[in-house]
């Protein structure tokens, strides 16, 4: 078995992709109306991006009775500070509350959380 996509639902499919597509450096391969898909020049696994016209974005921190956050995507970068710029340039949203000092939460442009995360 092999693991070839982390598949996000949106409201716009497109837009998500070119989001994620600036943030990573990473090529759009399939593109139509209902399904985008993201690969890496080296062929690991990608992301995907397929309609979802009732997309509810998930809270964080948790609430109680709101949308949970089902995943998030981590993303190791070498300057936290420098990557969260790119992020923002990209159209992320920093969230207001960081549980660490090390990991920037931010969330993509249809809600979805990541994490950008250094180990330094």
């Amino acid at each position: 078995m092999k693991l070839t996509s982390t598949v996000l639902g949106a409201p716009e499919p497109r837009a998500l992709a070119e989001f994620y597509s600036r943030l990573l450096g990473w090529p759009i391969r399939t593109d139509e109306a209902e399904w985008v898909t993201l690969r890496p020049e080296d062929g690991g696994a990608g992301l995907s991006f397929q309609l979802e016209a009732g997309h509810v974005p998930p809270v964080w921190p948790p609430a109680e009775g709101a949308q949970q956050m089902q995943l998030h995507l981590d993303i190791e970068v070498d300057d936290l500070a420098a990557a969260t710029e790119v992020a923002v340039a990209a159209g992320a949203v920093v969230a207001e509350f960081q549980p660490q000092p090390d990991v920037r939460v931010c969330f993509d442009p249809a809600g979805h959380p990541f994490c950008l995360w250094t180990r330094e």
